[in-house]
């Protein structure tokens, strides 16, 4: 097994994925291994050469016995990456894996390429932690299993995966005391919010919309608002987002390291792409259902939204090939004869205020429907249309 060594302090580690790619180092949370990232690796091993490491005081790492500091776990991530023959990489982490990373790019700027920090926090109440401590100095980490795992997951993730409920319970026992006590007090002792400002590399901060232990609003907002240009993404998950939604996790990571490699010039080519797509799309549905329509939009379907802009307005209603009144009336004939009426009843409202045909020519467009696409799909395609005409116009 792969260690290196700080103070005297044997970590372990491991790298997966290609050694020409790109660098990405995972930290993990308090009372975790590097087997966190077990759903997350193989989604991330395909793109970048992977590092993780078990903190000092977890999985296989030595726990000595006293209290340690975020300084000292950030040289220790470094030694791992020095170890590892990178001089520099992304750095990822989740909880305190994620202050681990805010300590190493204020610490050790030319190590990190980038910076991600999950579900975690800038300062925390030292009281709690302190609190903890000694919960488990006296009693053990039996003390804190179930208060832990209830943070660490939501309730319906839970009950749904007993199994992974059950290896993150057994991997919370086998915790060596010592550095699950070392670990509350750097975290007690953590205070980066004024320090935050230096960190000048690219930043993305992901949070969990059902995080008990770090909520966004009062942690990774202030994260976020402090580091100069710092990202944002929220995921519909507890505090330990990389598990509980490790696809839509990995996502949000490729992403944005993907964008920092490309230094943004595929971002600003899908800024271009969907700029030209929504002056297309108000030109045919006109501003006022565009302007609602983008009112409208929620976590859940924005990145549809902005897709469809870029592709079916920019894309295909911007070729030169037809002219947009046949696209117009191409889209009444599809929509018919897959029975797709709110988009029939859309597309025919705004072609007629928009002035892009005539109600003849919609007319005859439902005619030929009814020889090529059945007489059916035309007659619903007709009572469609005349209730259509009696609604008011879009807004």
């Amino acid at each position: 097994m792969p260690f290196a060594v700080n103070n005297g302090c044997r970590l372990y580690w491991r790298q997966d994925g290609s050694a020409d790619k790109p660098a990405l180092l995972l930290l993990n949370s308090i009372g975790t291994d590097l087997s966190l990232w077990d759903r997350t690796l193989p989604l991330l091993a395909e793109r970048y050469r992977v590092i993780r490491m078990d903190t000092r005081g977890h999985g296989a790492s030595d726990a000595p016995d006293h209290p340690y500091t975020l300084e000292l776990l950030a040289d220790d991530a470094r030694t791992v990456l020095d170890a590892a023959g990178t001089t520099s990489a992304f750095v990822c982490g989740v909880s305190l894996g994620g202050m681990i990373a805010m300590t190493l790019a204020l610490k050790e700027t030319s190590h990190v390429r980038g910076l991600i920090a999950a579900c975690t926090s800038a300062k925390l109440d030292p009281a709690a932690w302190q609190s903890r401590l000694d919960t488990v100095e006296t009693k053990g980490m039996s003390a804190i299993v179930d208060l832990a795992l209830r943070r660490f997951l939501s309730e319906s993730f839970r009950a749904a995966h007993p199994e992974i409920v059950a290896t993150l319970k057994s991997g919370l026992l086998s915790i060596d005391p010592k550095g699950y006590v070392g670990c509350c007090a750097a975290i007690r002792d953590m205070d980066l919010l004024k320090a935050l400002p230096q960190i000048r590399v690219p930043t993305l901060i992901i949070s969990g919309t059902r995080d008990v232990s770090t909520p966004f609003d009062e942690h990774g907002a202030r994260i976020a608002q402090t580091i100069r240009g710092a990202q944002t993404v929220m995921l519909d998950t507890a505090h330990l987002a990389c598990l509980e939604a490790s696809s839509a996790f990995a996502g949000a990571v490729a992403e944005f390291i993907d964008a920092v490699l490309d230094e943004g010039k595929m971002r600003s080519a899908l800024k271009v792409a969907y700029e030209g797509g929504l002056a297309t799309r108000r030109k045919i549905l006109g501003d006022s259902w565009v302007d609602h329509t983008l009112a409208t939009r929620t976590d859940f379907n924005a990145d549809y939204q902005a897709m469809i802009t870029r592709i079916a307005w920019n894309e295909i209603w911007s070729r030169p090939g037809l002219d947009q009144r046949t696209r117009r009336l191409l889209v009444l004939a599809l929509t018919a004869a897959l029975s797709r009426w709110e988009e029939f009843r859309l597309h025919l409202r705004a072609g007629l205020e928009q002035g892009g045909f005539t109600l003849d020519e919609v007319k005859e467009t439902l005619m030929q429907t009814a020889i090529y696409a059945g007489v059916p799909a035309a007659n619903t395609a007709f009572t469609e249309a005349a209730a259509a005409l009696q609604e008011p116009p879009l807004a």
